[in-house]
């Protein structure tokens, strides 16, 4: 069968993984990119067999790269969510985890040259809008992964990456508490409804007769927990104006804890059909930002720096990740920055194959 041959990078970024494009490698129109993707992937099947996804939900993420249009940033980045079983792209999230490799894969696709013993590189995420400075390590000019940072859910150690993340308020929906309240109740929930790089409906661990504290497979285990929790992802969506978000990953679900491991707060988060099993980046910054403001279902949960900045640890499935936040309470919790340290590492590039009567591509055919 003729196939079409698309040129790309496998990367781990952060927590996650998934190939890295060349958006002029791929179809312009998003129905088509959409098939493309999903045949790269495999989607459709638990173990994406027919394609190269690893069979999660961290391991289907697609980044898709270019030539900023922006003046103020050197890469414009384009994330696609591709679902595991269901044959389905959601283009409105974007992931930080996935953004972490951003960096060194426009170094490898000739899109950035390195300036120096550390290149900094500002990023623009299409789908959010927001602006993101990535500095990545290139000793003597060359990109290097090797290094002595750890981050909790990836093995080894890799050379850090140090993420500026700015305009992430409202990002999706355009407010901070995209309902206008600091807590709603749904189904006798409280919810805190906030979009912060990605927007999140948060709740209380113990409100759901839950520790805080479960691994993420006795989480997935508790459909009936999952259940109520869909039920009050959807309703708080509609809340937040986002419409029917039945079939979207956004907004995602987020619970809180007092901490027991010396952090800052205990977090669980979910993608939102099964428990993330480290955390996301964007969703780390919701969840800290969350954790500083008043009023909301964070109170009595932690004590609340009052100086900027701030680092804020947070307690996940698989152990810790450090954020650290610039914020004011002048007028109401404000954030302006959140900065976190990844790593990421290449692990494969040269040319994915799908079938060609999804696309012809600019490729050689096979």
């Amino acid at each position: 069968m003729t196939q079409t041959a698309i040129p790309y990078v496998h990367m781990r970024g952060g927590t996650s993984k998934g190939p890295y494009f060349r958006r002029e490698d791929l179809p312009e129109d998003l129905d088509t990119l959409s098939e493309v993707l999903i045949a790269a992937v495999g989607s459709g099947h638990g173990l994406n067999i027919d394609g190269i996804g690893g069979g999660a939900a961290v391991t289907t993420k697609v980044a898709i790269l270019s030539e900023s249009m922006d003046d103020w940033a050197d890469v414009d980045y384009f994330f696609a969510q591709v679902s595991v079983e269901d044959r389905l792209v959601d283009y409105k999230p974007t992931c930080g985890n996935i953004l972490s490799g951003v960096g060194p894969a426009a170094i490898e696709m000739g899109l950035v040259t390195p300036t120096g013993d550390v290149t900094e590189i500002r990023i623009r995420a299409v789908n959010t809008g927001a602006q993101v400075i990535a500095k990545v390590q290139t000793p003597s000019g060359k990109l290097s992964y090797e290094g002595t940072t750890e981050i909790a859910g990836a093995p080894g150690t890799s050379a850090p990456i140090q993420l500026s993340f700015m305009g992430v308020v409202g990002s999706s929906t355009g407010a901070f508490l995209p309902t206008g309240n600091l807590r709603d109740t749904i189904d006798g929930i409280e919810v805190t409804c906030m979009d912060v790089a990605m927007p999140v409906a948060i709740a209380r661990a113990e409100d759901f007769g839950l520790t805080g504290y479960e691994s993420a497979d006795k989480l997935d285990a508790n459909t009936d927990f999952f259940a109520r929790m869909e039920a009050i992802r959807v309703a708080a969506g509609e809340k937040m104006g986002m419409g029917d978000v039945s079939k979207s990953v956004t907004p995602k679900f987020g619970l809180l804890a007092p901490a027991r491991e010396g952090g800052s707060i205990a977090v669980r988060y979910f993608m939102p059909w099964k428990t993330h099993p480290t955390m996301a980046v964007t969703g780390a910054q919701c969840l800290a930002s969350c954790a500083l403001t008043p009023g909301s279902v964070s109170d009595g949960l932690l004590e609340r720096a009052n100086e900027s900045p701030t680092e804020l640890v947070l307690e996940h499935a698989s152990g810790k990740i450090d954020v650290l936040i610039d914020f004011s309470i002048e007028n109401g919790f404000s954030l302006n920055t959140a900065g976190l340290v990844r790593t990421a590492r290449k692990l494969a590039d040269g040319n994915v194959y799908v079938p060609a009567s999804l696309w012809q591509g600019q490729g050689d055919n096979l």
